[in-house]
Formats: structure tokens, C-alpha cells, sequence
């Protein structure tokens, strides 16, 4: 018998009872339909954190007042002596291996233009933190070194700013007042979104960190005129980020006047650690997800095994006429073993399409990014075929041992 005439059989027998297979194919269904649900939205969550991470900058080092101790009390993170223009000016100058670095101050205002108001933080950054941290010029130019120095009153306005004060007209040039003062607006940002957490990063204004500092000390909260909230330095391309951690350590512990085997009085955090520990958790999900799928495609094999075996026993004197009348034993085990296997294909496309609509339906309701992965779809698939493979040989090879004299018998 060819493969066509066998899987033509193996379609008739697969209808005739039609009921008992299709509860013999849930269990693959529910198996691969749950493998590619649980998978996408992984994936898409992956893709999404990918994406916070590059808007944030993977490479970036954030440096940042740690806790001081007084009478033998901590004060909690932040309380110890800020950072300053001078520990910038230092990491930049004396750090090998930094594509960039700023610090920043910010403070809460209310902004004006015309007759609209709109609350948000205006902060105060050097030249190098748009590259730093990722912001692209939409329009307009940034300010330069010397107009940070000196104090001048430019902005660079995010998205939601010029939505909500602009009505999305061009904001080039116009003036606007933060906190009372008038800023000239002299460029645009290229749209963020949201960030993981919900955080509009589009709502922001940046400005000349010296011009922030001076104008809104009381909103910053800082003991020294020249302090600064928090450091960011960009790591170059194949720099070694644990040496360049170490070197910015060892410069702030000098210039912190920080003795010997004292603890650190400022924290050096890097994005690094936090794709590392995104990678593990990743790797014990996917694990996770792997086993959860294998244990249910199990399942759903023993119960093919078990369909196939009552098969073989509701059909023993048809075997038994077959082998009689000249079929040889390998035909026999083929005919099932391929019933078997198209039993748990079915199964494996209905759990594709149950899997896919989940999927999308999952993704609607949720608003969340989904990222359906067509090798993931072909392993789904390729693995409910292996399961009727596996499962359906013991059957096949039982049927095609049988004496065919006893199974004529067979009542």
C-alpha cells in the first residue's frame, strides 16, 4: 500500500469515529495552542523591554548620592553629599573608555504659552546627555557647551509638550515662560512613548543644567551651587563596563575624600546588571514554558497511545484479513503508525489556528505587543507530529505482530 492509499485510509478511519478522535487530539491542542500563546507574549514582552532599554541607553552608567551616616545612623539613599560639576568634569576628563557623560537636575513647573498652562518637570542636562541617553533632535539644534556654561535660557521640548502647548504647531522659536521665566524654545524631540511603568517620557523639557540650577534652586533641592541630582556617563562600544565601573569608583572615592575599606558614600548603577538579570529570568521562563508544553503534549500523546491501542483491538480481524490476503507486516505498522501521526497533525493545526486567535485576542484585550514567531509556530507543529510518531510506533508495531490466523478469530 502507497502513502497516498494509507493516508486515505487513515482519514476514513479518523471520521468514522469522529468524536473519540477529537477528544484523543485535545490534549495536542491544548498543548500547542498554549505553547504559542505563552511564547508571543514573551517574546512581545521581550521586545518591549528590549526597547526600554534601548530608548534608556544600554550602555549607561547612572551615578547617584548614596547614604550617609551620622552618629552611627543611616540616612537613607540620596542623603549623603551630592555629586558635583567638578566629579562631572572629573569622569569625563580622567575616565577612559566614555562616549559621553552629563548630570542632571530637574525640578517640577508649570509652563505657559499663550493663553495654555501644562505642569510638568523641566531639567537642567549638559550637551552629552542626549546622546547619553538616547534622545534624537527632531528639529532644531541642542545647546552648545558655552550656552550651558553661560547660563542661557533654551529649551528642548518633548512630544506631549508641544501637543498640549502648541497644539502640535511648530514650536521653533516661539517663548515660552517656565515657573515665570521666559525660555526660547530652540528644538524638538523625537517621540519616546511610554515606558514600562507608563511614564510619559515625551512629557519633559530639557534645558542648560547651569540655567536650571540657578533658576529653580529651590525646586532642586540641592546644598551646593554646583550640585548635581544624578551623573549619567555613556560607555563606549567595546569598552569593558566592569573596568570602566571600577576606574569611576576609585576617582570618586579620591575625590570624596572616602578612607580605606570605608563603604562607598554614592552608587554606580548599570543597565548591564539589569539585562543580565532580564536574560535569567528569561531563560528560567523559557524553561519554564518548555516544560509546562511538554508535560501537556505528554498528556495528550498517552491519550493518542490509548485511542490507537483500541483501535488496534476494534480492528484485529481487519488486520487479521489483510495480513491473510498478502499485506506484509511493515504495511500494517505504516497504516497506523500514519493514522497516528495525522491524528496528532490535526490536532497540532487546530491547536495553531486556537493558538493564534488566543494570541490576538489576548493582544486586543490587553493592549499589549505580541510577536508571533513563524519557528516557533514550525517547532509547534514539527513536535505534535513527533508526538504521533512516538506514540502511535508501540501501536503500529503491536497491530503488525499480530498471528493472522487468531485474529480472524477474533470476536
Amino acid at each position: 500500500m502507497n502513502l497516498l492509499s494509507s493516508l486515505r485510509v487513515a482519514l476514513i478511519a479518523l471520521r468514522v469515529n469522529a468524536l473519540r478522535s477529537a477528544l484523543a487530539m485535545l490534549g495536542v491542542i491544548i498543548g500547542v495552542a498554549s505553547v504559542i500563546v505563552l511564547v508571543s507574549i514573551s517574546e512581545g514582552t521581550k521586545r518591549a523591554v528590549e526597547e526600554q532599554i534601548a530608548s534608556f541607553g544600554a550602555n549607561l552608567l547612572i551615578i547617584r548620592p548614596g547614604s550617609s551616616m551620622f552618629g552611627g545612623r543611616r540616612g537613607g539613599a540620596g542623603t549623603a553629599d551630592p555629586l558635583t560639576d567638578g566629579d562631572v568634569q572629573a569622569i569625563r576628563n580622567e575616565i577612559a573608555g566614555l562616549a559621553g557623560v552629563s548630570g542632571e537636575v530637574s525640578s517640577a513647573s508649570t509652563v505657559v504659552f499663550g493663553g495654555v498652562n501644562w505642569s510638568t518637570r523641566i531639567q537642567g542636562v549638559n550637551p552629552d546627555y542626549f546622546s547619553a541617553r538616547g534622545w534624537t533632535i527632531a528639529d532644531g539644534r541642542a545647546f552648545s557647551g558655552a550656552e550651558e556654561t553661560s547660563g542661557r535660557r533654551y529649551a528642548l521640548v518633548g512630544q506631549t509638550i508641544i501637543t498640549e502647548l502648541f497644539d502640535g504647531a511648530d514650536p521653533l522659536g516661539q517663548s515660552i515662560r517656565i515657573g515665570g521665566q521666559p525660555f526660547e524654545v530652540i528644538g524638538t524631540l523625537a517621540r519616546k512613548g511610554e515606558t514600562s511603568w507608563g511614564q510619559d517620557q515625551d512629557d519633559v523639557i530639557f534645558a542648560p543644567l547651569n540655567t536650571v540650577r540657578q533658576r529653580f534652586g529651590a525646586g532642586i533641592q540641592v546644598t551646593r551651587r554646583d550640585a548635581v541630582q544624578t551623573v549619567y556617563a555613556d560607555i563606549a562600544p567595546g569598552e569593558s563596563t566592569s573596568r570602566v565601573i571600577a576606574d569611576i569608583q576609585d576617582l570618586l572615592r579620591i575625590r570624596r575624600e572616602i578612607a580605606p575599606g570605608a563603604e562607598d558614600d554614592f552608587n554606580v548603577g548599570s543597565l548591564a546588571e539589569f539585562i543580565r538579570a532580564r536574560n535569567e529570568t528569561e531563560s528560567q521562563l523559557g524553561l519554564l514554558l518548555a516544560v509546562g508544553a511538554g508535560i501537556v503534549l505528554l498528556v495528550g500523546g498517552i491519550g493518542i497511545m490509548n485511542i490507537m491501542l483500541v483501535s488496534v483491538t476494534e480492528r484485529t480481524r481487519e488486520i487479521g484479513l489483510r495480513l491473510a490476503v498478502g499485506a506484509k507486516r511493515r504495511d500494517v505498522r505504516n497504516q497506523f503508525l500514519i493514522e497516528s501521526i495525522v491524528l496528532c497533525l490535526i490536532g497540532g493545526l487546530a491547536g495553531l489556528v486556537a493558538g493564534v486567535g488566543g494570541t490576538l485576542v489576548y493582544a486586543e484585550v490587553g493592549q499589549l505587543e505580541i510577536v508571533i514567531d513563524p519557528m516557533i509556530v514550525g517547532i509547534a507543529i514539527g513536535a505534535s507530529a513527533m508526538v504521533g510518531v512516538f506514540f502511535g510506533l508501540y501501536p503500529a508495531h503491536r497491530a503488525s505482530r499480530l498471528d493472522p490466523i487468531e485474529a480472524l478469530r477474533f470476536e
